[in-house]
């Protein structure tokens, strides 16, 4: 009940107030002059923060999940409270933009996600996705092949998540979120050379799973 009564709390901080504080024709804040203001106590900028970057990280979430699932609020507000609480202990470093800064702490929050769901899938069938369901109107041919599509998809995240964080991490910001790696760097604190190298160690292992996985498959007659 604590957490509920926390998010609730959380959420309403986060709502956007009708007209905002400064006015429908004021000049938008820039980075850094919301990132000062967050800092002195600023109340109102937690608004416009969430304003400016609900885009990123609800599409982030969108595209490392591949889906607005039941728990998508829930997500977008976890990755929010991480951004904030990035910021209040002042992690940010702003050697980059606020919007990719952003897009990396909900990264990992997906990745958690991720994660959870893969432990879950063992014991819980979090059910059918109600778009394939509606499209079994169509052509047999045509739901299987989408339907292995999606498969295929969700059998590259379920390795993903296997994968350690660092790797899964990079993987992540450079082929999902589109990301170049002397960005990457700087967002995770590494060399451009480690974050090279990450990337590398991470591809070579999803693509590892992915064919074991596939193999396996093959092995006991599954599509």
């Amino acid at each position: 009940m604590a957490g509920s009564a926390h998010q609730k709390k959380s959420r309403a901080w986060l709502r956007v107030l009708p007209g905002g504080a400064a006015g429908a024709h004021a000049r938008p804040a820039s980075d850094e002059e919301l990132i000062e203001a967050f800092e002195r106590g600023d109340r109102v900028v937690a608004e416009q923060l969430y304003d400016r970057l609900i885009g990123v990280v609800d599409g982030t979430l969108y595209r490392v999940l591949g889906c607005r699932g039941h728990d998508h609020d829930d997500l977008v507000q976890s990755a929010f409270e991480q951004i904030m609480i990035t910021l209040a202990r002042r992690r940010f470093a702003r050697a980059c933009s606020l919007s990719a800064w952003a897009s990396t702490v909900t990264a990992h929050v997906a990745l958690n996600a991720l994660r959870s769901r893969r432990r879950e899938r063992n014991v819980v069938d979090r059910g059918r996705d109600p778009e394939l369901a509606a499209r079994r109107a169509h052509s047999a041919a045509d739901v299987e092949r989408q339907a292995g599509a999606r498969e295929e998809l969700t059998r590259l995240r379920t390795h993903l998540a296997a994968i350690g964080s660092k790797k899964a991490t990079t993987l992540l910001l450079h082929d999902v979120l589109g990301h170049e790696l002397a960005e990457i760097s700087v967002l995770t604190g590494v060399s451009v050379a480690a974050a090279q190298s990450r990337l590398v160690r991470g591809r070579k292992e999803l693509h590892r799973r992915m064919t074991e996985d596939a193999a396996e498959a093959a092995r006991k007659g599954k599509p």
